[in-house]
């Protein structure tokens, strides 16, 4: 047979062909069977260990460098927001009460529990945005620091397609990514804001006495915009999309769709 002969299909290398068709094999497994995971609270500021080198799995075969890229992001905005829930329950004690658990721990691990999918019945299964709004209603009896971080927790998840391991045959949303900084800004500023009638704050986060100064809750939800803005441009520019600029008032901004 001649060597043209050997070539298989439209004059491809047999050896070439079963290679990709074994890789394009292995991203539609993992694609159907991935389940997202939900990482650990970050360490604090000044606390973050130094990057532990990961093994090599068969599944990294089917992803770019851009994959791995937006699975790192992914994994520490959603550890700063798990963090930052814990901070919250930390100088809102009487709210885990309210969502009948038994403690502030198991309060934060069932909000992160991938099996509820960021999905429950007190919140009337609202995710994202609806969640953060709910928490911040005045009118609202429920557990308020369970709520925002369901909330904020599944909002960055949600612009991400709800995936939390990415192959080559994936594809973000810049404009989601966008859109889900700038709600963080937003919800920021009204979980600084946010009071009931008679002009308390619904959830305590920064404190100012005096001349102390806590605002470890800025630096967490300032990580995670810059970690959303950044994988922003990222997709932009993978996708070749121009992202849609918004700009308003974060006093009077309404949440955007993600």
């Amino acid at each position: 047979m001649s060597p043209a002969g050997r070539r298989g299909f439209a004059g491809c290398d047999p050896a070439a062909l079963s290679r990709r068709l074994a890789v394009s094999l292995c991203v539609l497994i993992c694609a159907c069977t991935a389940t997202p995971t939900i990482p650990p609270a970050a360490p604090g500021t000044g606390k973050r260990p130094p990057p532990v080198e990961r093994e090599f799995r068969a599944s990294d075969l089917a992803k770019s460098d851009i994959d791995s890229v937006a699975e790192v992001h992914l994994r520490e905005s959603l550890a700063s927001a798990r963090l930052l829930t814990e901070k919250l329950y930390r100088r809102n004690p009487r709210e885990w009460p309210k969502g009948n658990h038994p403690s502030m721990e198991a309060a934060l691990a069932r909000a992160f529990d991938p099996r509820f999918e960021f999905r429950f019945d007190e919140l009337g299964r609202a995710r994202g945005t609806d969640a953060i709004a709910l928490a911040l209603t005045p009118e609202f009896q429920g557990d308020r620091v369970f709520a925002f971080g369901v909330g904020l927790a599944s909002m960055i998840l949600l612009s991400y397609n709800g995936k939390t391991e990415f192959y080559m045959t994936d594809v973000l949303d810049p404009q989601k990514l966008y859109n889900s900084a700038r709600n963080v800004e937003i919800a920021a500023w009204k979980l600084a804001n946010a009071r009931d009638g008679r002009g308390d704050l619904l959830i305590l986060s920064n404190e100012i006495a005096g001349d102390t100064r806590n605002l470890s809750f800025e630096r967490e939800f300032g990580k995670i915009i810059a970690y959303q803005d950044v994988m922003a441009q990222i997709a932009a520019q993978r996708t070749n999309r121009t992202i849609r600029r918004v700009v308003q008032g974060v006093a009077t901004a309404v949440f955007l769709p993600i």
